[in-house]
């Protein structure tokens, strides 16, 4: 049995919100563009927070943008090891919303 193919947008479905939390963007990406932006960012601040982990998203970062100028045979190779990359994003997300929680939410 062939297994789905992984596109650009289950990609850009699975982490756009807490790359956009990370990246202190508006709303999350709605498609592999606007991905890319957010999480170059979301990289910046996770480094400057000194995250273990960020450099695999710089990579993922780095895939994803050959994902995207690639020609279709190769796209789904750069979106599946990108996607690998991205995995411990929403630990990375939660771990950084405690660094940066200042405890002034009200209840």
């Amino acid at each position: 049995m062939p297994t789905a193919t992984l596109t650009d947008a289950d990609v850009v479905r699975r982490y756009a919100a807490e790359i956009a939390y990370v990246a202190e963007a508006p709303a999350p990406a709605t498609d592999l563009e606007s991905f890319i932006d957010q999480l170059d960012t979301a990289v910046r601040n996770f480094a400057m927070a000194q995250m273990q982990g960020h450099e695999d998203l710089e990579t993922a970062l780095t895939l994803l943008a050959e994902a995207r100028d690639s020609d279709a045979p190769e796209r789904p190779v750069f979106l599946k090891r990108a996607d690998e990359l991205l995995t411990p994003v929403w630990d990375m997300a939660d771990e950084y919303r405690l660094m940066v929680d200042d405890g002034d939410e009200e209840g």
